[in-house]
């Protein structure tokens, strides 16, 4: 059986798993090909590059957005910067109003630089179901892309009160996010990958600016997405896991723990975008086979 763990001691995001699986063995033309059936190849482009973390040679992966059709610049923000604030290790930022509003950082995560001024993409949920299913993806790239995006917006709606079906998502609507989540669908099917185990996820600390204002990390979109799932202690005051980083967890994952009993096959190392002083911002992906 083909496993992927995910070793996520620098928390998780959306654009660090791309990075990550690309970085194991991923074809990046065979990701852009794909998502050219989104039909919005128009409005971004996708750029990786190596990038050296404290040592360790990593993928960096961005979503980067052309102008939009009002001829205004999207985001006007550098490849994403999901930083996170702790470099987002990710997302997100993907974390970064990966949900509904909810961060409002750029992302620090690490993960793109997605600090876009969101304001232009609010997409509902059932439209963007409506473009996923329209694609005609397999059906494996369209259960998983499908899933994430409905336990991020049942974490929205709970937090604010509405049926999925009126939830808005803001970065998780905006192009970037559709891409790192679509995008990990189409490598983890990509890649053959039957099994996905997760250390428990660290989210950081401190504090984060959303949309709504201040707020506690982990947001509060990312810590409903990781209801039942192990959370692991970091001293790090950075935003390391987004909402889209946890729901990707929360979908793929079947077991929490260490690195299982494995022959290792390859091991690929995804950057954030932020850097640290004595800790890597990046998300390890190992895949190997177990009897």
């Amino acid at each position: 059986m083909k496993v992927l763990y995910l070793d996520c001691f620098s928390g998780i995001s959306g654009d660090m798993t791309i990075g990550a699986l690309l970085d194991a063995g991923g074809d990046f033309d065979h990701l852009k090909k794909e998502l050219q059936k989104l039909g919005m190849e128009d409005e971004y482009e996708l750029k990786l590059d190596k990038v050296n973390k404290n040592g360790i040679t990593s993928s960096k992966f961005d979503v980067i957005l052309k102008e939009s059709a009002n001829g205004h610049e999207e985001h006007a923000h550098p490849p994403h910067k999901h930083d996170h604030d702790h470099g987002h290790a990710h997302d997100h930022g993907h974390a970064h109003e990966e949900h509904l509003h909810e961060h409002h950082h750029g992302h620090s995560h690490g993960d793109h630089s997605h600090a876009h001024s969101h304001d232009h993409d609010h997409r509902a949920y059932k439209d963007i179901v409506k473009m996923i299913q329209e694609a005609e993806f397999s059906s494996n790239i369209e259960k998983i892309a499908l899933d994430i995006f409905k336990i991020i917006g049942e974490a929205e709606g709970h937090i604010h009160g509405m049926p999925l079906e009126d939830v808005q998502f803001h970065e998780v609507g905006a192009v970037d996010s559709i891409i790192d989540i679509i995008g990990t669908a189409i490598l983890i099917d990509q890649l053959g990958i039957e099994r996905v185990i997760s250390s428990p996820v660290p989210t950081g600390s401190g504090k984060i600016h959303i949309d709504h204002g201040i707020y506690p990390v982990p947001a509060p979109a990312t810590l409903e997405v990781l209801k039942g799932i192990p959370i692991a202690k970091s001293e790090l005051k950075a935003e390391l896991t987004t909402p889209t980083g946890a729901a990707i967890v929360a979908v793929l994952t079947s077991e929490f723990g260490t690195l299982p009993a494995m022959t290792i096959t390859s091991i690929g190392y995804g950057a954030g975008t932020k850097t640290f002083p004595n800790h890597p911002n990046v998300l390890r992906a190992v895949i190997g086979e177990i009897d």
